[in-house]
C-alpha cells in the first residue's frame, strides 16, 4: 500500500533521515508498519536536532516539502496567501498518486488537506483529527471548517475520522480513537505509590501560554505559603522559560521549584514514577499525552476540563478538575492531601484506566484501519 501523510509537523533532515517530534514519530512508526510504501508531505526546518525530536523507524521512500503557514503576523499572513495555491497543488498531487490518504489535523495544512481530499471521493481516507472533538468548545473558525468538511459524509467519502473522546450525535464515519505511549510490557503491576509528605508535583509540557506553566507555579507556590511541604518539578522548553524562571527567583521559590527544561523520555519516565501530581491547567488539548502518561505510572493528574479530560479522570475518581481559580484550587488539593487512603486510590484507578491504552492496542487498532 502507498500511504500519503499530510502533516503540518515540522521536520528536520538529516543523513537522509526524517526527524520530527519524538511523541508524533512514535505513533507514525506504528502507522508506517503496516504499509509498503511511505510519502510524506510537510514543512522541513534547518536546526540542530532537538532532544525532543526522533527520526522514523521505516524509510521514507518521499517527502514533498512544503510552506510551514501562519498568520501570526501581517507579513506571515501575506506570505501565507501567496503560498497557499503552490501548497494546494503540491497536496491534490500527492493524493492523486497514494493508495491510502493520512491527513493530521488541525492546521492550515491540514484544512487544504481537508479541502484537497474531496476532489478524491474514491480513495481510502483516515483523518487523525488531534485537537479538540468537543462540538461545546470554542475553537478558531479554521478548526470549525475542518471538523465541518470532515464529518460531511458528502463531502468526505471512503474516510474515517479518529477523535478523542465519545461524543453524542456524530455522523458515520466518526471513530472514538486514543492515542499511547508506552508497551504492554512496561506495565508495572506492583507500582503502589505512598502519597505522603513532601508531595512531589510535575508540569511537563511546552512552557508557552496556551499551557498555563505560570498556573501551576502559583498554585504550588500557595500550597508551600499553607505550610504543604511539597515541590514542583518543571520539563519542557518554550517562549516562557525566562518569565518562569524570573517568577521563580524573584518570589524566593528556587528551593522548590526546578525548571529542568527537555528532557528524554527516560528522564520523564522516572519523573513520574516519583511523582504524585501532575498539574496540567491547559487551555486546549485534544488527547493530552501527559495525563495519560502520569496515569500509567500512578501520578494523579490535576487538569482542566477541557476536551475529553473529564472521561479521562473518571469524572473525579481517577484525577481532579482545576477550576483555575487559585484559591478555590490550593483549597481542593489541600483537601486531598488530607485524604491519604482516597489518593492511593485514585492512583490505582489512574493506573488501571491507562494501562488499557498501550501501544500494543493501539496497533492493533491501527491495522483495523488500515
Amino acid at each position: 500500500m502507498k500511504f500519503l501523510i499530510i502533516t503540518h509537523t515540522s521536520h528536520i533532515v538529516k543523513n537522509q533521515s526524517y526527524y520530527a517530534y519524538e511523541p508524533y514519530v512514535r505513533e507514525m512508526n506504528l502507522w508506517m508498519r503496516n504499509v509498503s510504501k511511505i510519502h510524506i508531505v510537510a514543512p522541513i526546518k534547518t536546526e540542530p536536532i532537538p532532544t525532543i525530536f526522533s527520526s522514523y523507524e521505516s524509510k521514507v521512500n518521499r517527502f514533498t516539502k512544503v510552506p510551514s503557514i501562519s498568520f501570526i503576523s501581517f507579513f506571515e499572513a501575506l506570505k501565507a496567501i501567496f503560498s497557499i495555491p503552490l501548497l494546494f497543488l503540491r497536496v491534490s498531487s500527492a493524493m492523486q498518486k497514494t493508495d491510502h490518504i493520512h491527513l493530521r489535523c488541525p492546521g492550515i495544512i491540514g484544512l487544504i488537506g481537508c479541502f484537497a481530499q474531496i476532489f478524491f471521493p474514491k480513495k481510502s481516507k483516515t483523518v487523525k483529527y488531534a485537537g479538540n472533538w468537543d462540538p461545546q468548545s470554542k475553537q478558531p473558525l479554521s478548526y470549525k471548517i475542518q471538523k465541518w468538511i470532515v464529518s460531511n459524509t458528502f463531502l468526505t467519502k471512503n474516510c474515517k475520522v479518529l477523535v478523542y473522546g465519545e461524543w453524542k450525535e456524530q455522523s458515520d464515519n466518526i471513530r472514538p480513537f486514543f492515542t499511547a505511549s508506552y508497551t504492554t510490557s512496561q506495565i508495572n503491576t506492583s507500582l503502589t505509590k505512598e502519597i505522603s509528605s513532601p508531595f512531589h508535583f510535575l508540569f511537563v509540557g511546552s512552557l508557552v501560554p496556551g499551557k498555563r506553566p505560570l498556573y501551576a507555579i502559583k498554585l504550588v507556590e500557595k500550597l508551600l505559603k499553607n505550610g504543604i511541604f511539597c515541590s514542583l518539578s518543571i520539563y519542557g522548553d518554550g517562549g516562557l522559560y525566562s518569565e518562569l524562571k524570573n517568577y521563580i527567583e524573584t518570589n524566593n521559590l528556587s528551593q522548590s521549584i526546578t525548571l529542568h527544561g527537555n528532557q528524554s523520555r527516560n528522564v520523564i519516565i522516572e519523573a513520574y514514577k516519583v511523582g504524585h501530581f501532575l498539574i496540567l491547567p491547559s487551555k486546549s488539548e485534544g488527547w493530552p499525552k501527559v495525563v495519560a502518561e502520569a496515569m500509567f505510572w500512578g501520578c494523579i493528574p490535576l487538569a482542566t476540563k477541557i476536551s475529553c479530560v473529564p472521561w479521562m479522570l473518571g469524572k473525579g475518581k481517577r484525577g481532579h478538575i482545576l477550576t483555575l481559580s487559585l484559591d478555590e484550587d490550593k483549597q481542593k488539593v489541600v483537601t486531598l492531601l488530607n485524604e491519604r487512603t482516597q489518593l492511593e486510590t485514585m492512583s490505582k484507578e489512574a493506573q488501571t484506566w491507562s494501562h488499557e491504552y498501550t501501544l500494543d492496542s493501539f496497533e492493533a487498532a491501527i491495522k483495523k484501519l488500515l
